[in-house]
């Protein structure tokens, strides 16, 4: 049962078994609900019918009880007394008296008066204030399964119970049955049928649902053992296989090949970042390493302000490269609140050793609250700051501004600016366009790419621009707190 076929199939097989027996069984009910009210009906009539003739004054042996074997009757009077059976009623059951012979009073064939006296005595003055007839209920019957021995046959029957008054003032119940063998032969037939028919049924499904599911489920296995040759081969740069279809496993396997292809630009990524990070920790290494054999062997010849920096520089590097691993790894800033305009001021008044001095356009009064880690931005705008001092010619501008949505910060220079075809380019990481320049004075391209995934991590973006003195205008926006 751990095969998903397996548990489709027998889910499949459950539901339909359990769906099939609900609707049997309701069929079977509907079923034999109408056959009794059939039987019902034809028990009804005939016993209306016969109380009827006893409402107009036949006389007991001059009742016409026709079908007799198929609607036996049974008529008793008030007392519970038997006073008519059909001819070749043996025994019954489900009636208001098992006695199936009628008193002596009624064997004469005449209609019993009420006083016990026969009918012929005095008829003149009787027949004189009697009605023309009696009456028949119009009240429903009432209704009751039973047993009949008619001419030594056993069966069911449905009985139907009337009333009827005689012209005599006499009320006499007449019961007359119906068989129930037709509805037992039909609903058994029905049931068999079902009970045959539902075994085969259940495995035609089992079957089907299998084939079905094991179809539809061949591209998974496909997609499973190619994933696992990935696995083994470590090779990000194969596929998985697209089926031609355009269903739930089709989206499976497009999605897992877009999973693999930012798999692999992310391992790329990495590897390239690696190399680059060790490129970069070499050269000021390999710097400090020959400064401090040099002062060894020659103590005279130590450069302490070159070995002094290239220690700086190996500390903002790491610095660097430590940021953007905690940002890698998903690091989420700080939940606090930071006043943009008074962090633009404060990080502009802390940079004296800057070779222009920066302009600073802020708003008094105005409102430029966000939510973020106050270290992660202030690093953001020096980052932007320390660019703009690399490439200006002679001036270096900052200004706040809101919008309905957000804050925004622009760090203007007057520099050459950045080519269109440039300006995503240089926010990856250890990307200068300033080559023929320096290391030292280029910087190791880290800056800008900080600057972005920070933006991007606190909910906002960073752009370049052209300014309009001539140069780059970064552009960092941020959303209001919520």
């Amino acid at each position: 049962m751990r095969s998903v076929r397996a548990r489709a199939a027998l889910g499949a097989t459950l539901v339909v078994a359990v769906a099939l027996i609900g609707a049997g069984l309701a069929v079977l009910l509907v079923l034999r609900d109408n056959l009794i009210g059939q039987a019902d009906l034809q028990a009804e009539v005939a016993a209306r019918d016969v109380a009827g003739q006893l409402a107009t004054g036949t006389a007991y042996d001059d009742l016409e009880l026709d079908d007799e074997e198929d609607h036996p009757v049974q008529v008793v009077d008030e007392e519970g007394r038997v006073v008519i059976v059909s001819k070749d009623l043996r025994a019954v059951t489900g009636t208001g008296a098992t006695d199936v012979t009628p008193v002596p009073s009624a064997s004469t064939g005449a209609t019993p008066s009420p006083d016990g006296d026969d009918d012929g005595d005095d008829g003149q003055d009787d027949d004189s204030s009697r009605p023309d007839s009696g009456e028949v209920s119009s009240d429903d019957p009432e209704f009751s399964d039973g047993t009949a021995t008619v001419d030594r046959t056993t069966a069911d029957y449905r009985f139907a119970a009337v009333e009827a008054t005689t012209r005599d003032g006499v009320t006499l119940t007449v019961y007359a049955g119906a068989p129930l063998a037709a509805e037992q032969e039909a609903v058994g037939t029905v049931r068999g049928a079902m009970l045959t028919g539902l075994p085969v049924l259940l495995v035609v499904v089992a079957g089907v649902t299998w084939l079905v599911t094991r179809r539809a489920l061949r591209p998974v296995e496909g997609i499973r053992r190619e994933m696992a040759a990935i696995t083994a081969s470590e090779d990000l740069a194969r596929r998985v296989p697209e089926p031609d279809s355009r269903d739930e496993i089709a989206a499976l396997a497009r999605t897992t090949n877009e999973t693999l292809t930012v798999l692999e630009a992310s391992v790329e990524r990495q590897r390239r970042f690696v190399a680059d990070a060790s490129h970069e920790l070499r050269s000021p290494i390999a710097s400090l390493r020959t400064q401090l054999e040099v002062a060894e062997a020659h103590p005279e010849l130590l450069d302490l302000p070159g070995a002094v920096a290239d220690t700086v520089r190996l500390q903002v590097l790491a610095a660097d490269l430590l940021l953007l691993a905690r940002l890698d790894a998903g690091e989420k800033p700080g939940g606090g609140t930071v006043e943009l305009g008074a962090l633009v001021r404060e990080e502009v008044s802390q940079r004296t050793g800057d070779r222009i001095a920066v302009a600073v356009e802020v708003p008094e009064g105005g409102a430029f609250e966000v939510n973020g880690s106050r270290g992660q931005l202030s690093r953001v705008i020096g980052n932007l700051l320390d660019n703009a001092q690399r490439h200006a010619e002679g001036s270096v501008a900052v200004s706040v501004a809101a919008d309905g949505r957000g804050v925004g910060v622009e760090v203007r220079d007057d520099g050459a600016g950045v080519p269109e075809d440039e300006r995503e380019r240089i926010f990856e990481r250890f990307v200068r366009l300033d080559d023929a320049r320096s290391r030292d004075d280029g910087g190791a391209g880290l800056g800008l790419a900080i600057a972005r995934d920070v933006a991007a991590r606190h909910g906002g973006t960073l752009t370049v621009h052209r300014a309009d003195e001539g140069g780059a205008a970064f552009r960092l926006w941020l959303p209001r707190p919520a």
